[in-house]
């Protein structure tokens, strides 16, 4: 990058030499640097290797605009001088570098500067270098956001897994933790949050500078920085400063009360649990907008994001108990994360799968949530369940060769698959063990890195037990394991009993421990009633239950009770049949949840008829009472829809019935169900989702106009733009009207958001291919981009998706080469075509074959699609009048 003249005649002819001779010290144990943005996780170890005892001194400029400038000072320890040392830094201008005292030209290529050994000391060196840069859009680095409703500026950080070199100069890993000090001159109305709580404020010049003293020992993708005219609220109830900061133009939306008070309760809870203290000084937490993720666990700043956590009307049962549950995940990795890190970013998933667990644990012990864990088992597990059962599963533990590979396996099998082996850990070794356990390894590891072995071995000295086995075969393996109930009975007695294991259809072909209950029911009366249940640690193929030797012969079997276990059930043939007749009557709601799951499964594997399905849930579902099971049927309806939907022209006819009778039923249950306001409020959710026939929609249409109304039921404007989209979705006369209408009613970011969903969703064929070349050329900011990816093809517009089906697959080589892995996790779920048909499933299998130097980010999500294909046409073919 150009430099000012004022040193760079100096510094140019010097640094020539230097560069010469410092290239034949280049060491040849470690391949060196290619020029690309990444680092492998050899090189990063390299580097830890020389490097330590680093702190970071910054001075930062924010004024609003789309640069910001930065003039960091880094200090550390060196073991040797031998060869070059990188310095991660990216699409920086920079203006000056010194090294040890000496001013030179940079060795930079856009990405990290190579700092000349010559230059560098053994034992102590300083560098300094000043930089400006343009703020990222993306949601990495230092995200700069403009309000559209009054052009306030609002920034802030993610740097998770190598994004702070997109805010200063860093050895950008891990396991290379430092201390950070940050000075930010900003303007006079903005707040500025980061790890610490700043020691002092001073004007200056109709400015404001901040000083914040220096943190302690982080990771860099811990740290962070946010900084705008955020409006903010303070709670001091308990030991440590609460705050909770938002834009000013959403303030209405907030409920600081709820966040407050689950935070209070959440650090009670895990300072209990742990017994190891808060290790920060106050509790800061941000909702920021256009945010990749949910939230993040910066430390003592976590931010979340805005779209998942603001509402235009009272937040239902469901909305808090998920505002609770990433409260309590991200305070989670204070300790988990935080304190102690993760060497290398293979080490992901055990913070994100303990986050998850602890997170869970303490919504069900320190809120009112007590059906956590069944909300657990509905959402989360269930994705688990589905990930672990794809040609692309993956073991929990994983390598990672680089960090372009860090997030190749984050999902639902790092997050919740991960989380249930450690709840099932937890009842094989006994809750007292396993805390123990982790508090040990907390206390023993506080402030620096550790690996997978080092959990391990605390867990293993407190149980008194080797886990080397329990590792192999839960971690390192991949696939999940199925397990039935087999018995017989002889005079009404349970005569034998067995537990028989099979290994998983996808993934490797082990037979794994764990313990789990066993449930027997028996028809009583009106009922469905649990008569023994019974704790069994079963493993290898076959595990005989004598103890149930005798027992009444029951009318069902379940052998996962109050699931313990990670495990798919799937039902002998008598408890199939009395599941199917009497899922109503069965009270225990876990246990039902349960049984409504293994006919899912049974859909999903083609045992079961996707219509015969339906007639069970149009059957049963009415009378229904639970909130969450009701949303986890719902969630099998939604996926059922879009099945229907993908295999016109087949089944026409069955469709339009189908999806008529799931809309009137919900509109049915909505109107019963006012004395229920939340189980109401999913009802109509359901109905708007539902409503594609002419009656629903001009029922949908008279509520937005004022012409209808439902009891207990108020539109807020998230409910109006939820209407607004599915009337044109489905071209409703007159939709794009009423879409402009409300558009210029709702001109917030989010009303801005919603207009672009319902604008590319409409089955318009000039919509669609304007938006996609936007997306494939880069002519829109990449928040739009991500929406627009996410409804320009809905499953009904097959015509529409076809005209542009060749083109999506022909330019994934190129985009997989070209855009980032941010962009990538995008567009390969959402646009890679799928037409449940035989000629879509041989282009796509065609695509794998062409193509078999994809990335993983590219060709998991093509390899996924494939088998989702492939199933949508067996379910077709398997669907009976």
């Amino acid at each position: 990058m150009p430099l000012p003249r004022l040193f760079r005649s100096i510094a140019l002819a010097a640094f020539s030499s230097l560069l010469i001779s410092a290239c034949s010290t280049q060491s040849t144990q470690i391949a060196p640097r290619d020029d690309s943005p990444y680092l492998t996780q050899a090189q990063a170890q390299a580097r830890a290797a020389r490097v330590s005892d680093v702190r970071y001194q910054m001075n930062m400029q924010l004024d609003g605009s789309e640069r910001f400038s930065n003039q960091t000072t880094i200090s550390f320890q060196l073991t040797d001088t031998e060869r070059p040392l990188t310095l991660d830094i990216s699409q920086a201008h920079i203006q000056r570098l010194e090294i040890n005292g000496h001013l030179l030209y940079p060795n930079y290529n856009g990405h990290y500067l190579t700092l000349n050994p010559k230059l560098l000391q053994t034992g102590s060196n300083l560098i300094n270098i000043s930089f400006s840069r343009h703020h990222s859009t993306n949601g990495e680095g230092l995200h700069r956001f403009v309000d559209p409703v009054d052009g306030k500026v609002y920034l802030y950080s993610h740097f998770e897994p190598a994004a702070a070199q997109q805010m200063f100069a860093v050895f950008d890993q891990p396991d290379i933790k430092a201390s950070y000090q940050l000075t930010v001159q900003a303007p006079a109305d903005w707040q500025v949050i980061s790890a610490m709580r700043e020691s002092r404020i001073e004007q200056r010049d109709g400015q404001r500078i901040w000083h914040f003293p220096a943190s302690p020992k982080l990771s860099p993708y811990n740290f962070s920085l946010h900084a705008g005219p955020y409006h903010v609220w303070q709670d001091d109830r308990g030991p440590y400063p609460m705050r909770l900061f938002a834009r000013q133009s959403v303030a209405s939306q907030v409920t600081p009360d709820d966040w407050f008070r689950y935070t209070a309760a959440g650090l009670d809870f895990f300072e209990r649990y742990f017994r190891v203290k808060y290790p920060f000084q106050k509790y800061d937490q941000v909702l920021v907008p256009e945010f990749l993720y949910g939230a993040m666990e910066n430390a003592a700043a976590i931010t979340f994001s805005e779209s998942r956590f603001l509402y235009n009307a009272k937040m239902t049962q469901a909305q808090q108990q998920q505002l609770a549950g990433v409260i309590m995940h991200e305070m989670a990795h204070q300790w988990f994360g935080d304190l102690v890190t993760m060497k290398w970013w293979n080490g992901l998933w055990l913070n994100e799968s303990f986050a998850s667990f602890m997170g869970t644990l303490a919504t069900a012990h320190a809120t009112e949530f007590d059906d956590t864990w069944r909300r657990f088992y509905a959402s989360g597990k269930q994705q688990a369940y589905i990930k672990d059962s794809l040609v692309t599963t993956h073991p929990i533990e994983v390598p990672v060769a680089s960090t372009a590979n860090a997030f190749d396996n984050i999902d639902a099998i790092t997050y919740s698959k991960g989380a249930s082996v450690l709840k099932q850990l937890r009842h094989l070794l006994g809750n007292e063990v396993f805390r123990q356990g982790v508090s040990d390894y907390l206390h023993t590891f506080a402030w620096q890195n550790a690996t997978l072995d080092d959990f391990i071995n605390s867990l293993s000295r407190a149980a008194g037990r080797d886990l080397s086995q329990w590792t192999k075969a839960w971690l390192y393996t991949a696939g999940v394991n199925h397990l039935q109930a087999d018995f017989q009975c002889h005079n009404g007695s349970i005569s034998s009993f067995t537990l028989t294991q099979s290994a998983a259809t996808t993934g490797q072909s082990i037979l794994r421990e764990q313990k789990v209950q066993i449930a027997l029911l028996q028809q009583d009366g009106q009922q469905l009633s649990i008569t023994k249940v019974l704790p069994v640690t079963y493993q290898g193929a076959s595990t005989t239950v004598t103890p149930l030797l005798g027992e009444r012969c029951p009318d069902l079997v379940y052998p996962n009770y109050d699931d313990w276990g990670f495990v798919k059930v799937a039902l002998d043939k008598r408890s199939f049949t009395t599941a199917r007749q009497q899922l109503a009557r069965v009270e225990d709601p876990l246990l039902r949840a349960m049984l409504w799951q293994s006919l899912w499964d049974s859909v999903m594997s083609g045992h079961l008829p996707l219509n015969d399905y339906l007639d069970t849930v149009f059957i049963n579902l009415p009378q229904e009472r639970d909130y969450t099971l009701t949303g986890q049927i719902l969630q099998t309806l939604h996926t059922s829809k879009q099945w229907l939907e993908q295999m016109a022209p087949l089944h026409t006819d069955y469709r339009d019935k189908a999806i008529r009778a799931l809309a009137q039923m919900s509109l049915r249950l909505t109107m019963e169900h006012t004395a229920a306001p939340d189980l109401q409020r999913r009802w109509f959710n359901a109905y708007v989702d539902f409503a594609r026939d002419m009656a629903s929609m001009n029922h949908l249409a008279e509520l937005l106009a004022g012409h209808s109304r439902l009891q207990g039921i108020t539109l807020d404007q998230d409910s109006r733009w939820h209407i607004v989209q599915q009337l044109n979705r489905y071209d409703y006369p007159a939709s794009k009207q009423l879409l402009q209408q409300e558009a210029a009613k709702d001109p917030s970011d989010s009303g801005r958001k919603a207009a672009l969903a319902a604008m590319v969703s409409r089955p318009e064929a000039a919509i669609k291919r304007d938006w996609l070349n936007r997306i494939l050329h880069e002519g829109a900011p990449f928040p739009e981009q991500r929406i627009a990816m996410t409804y320009l093809y809905p499953a009904e517009q097959q015509h529409l998706s076809a005209a542009s089906a060749e083109e999506r697959l022909e330019v994934l080589p190129a985009l997989d080469k070209k855009q980032s892995p941010v962009f990538m996790r995008s567009y390969a779920p959402q646009l890679i075509p799928a037409a449940c048909n035989h000629a879509s499933v041989n282009r796509l299998q065609q695509t794998i074959k062409d193509n078999p130097r994809l990335s993983v980010t590219t060709m998991r999500p093509l390899q996924e699609r494939l088998q989702e294909d492939r199933r949508c046409v067996m379910i077709s073919e398997n669907i009976t009048y």
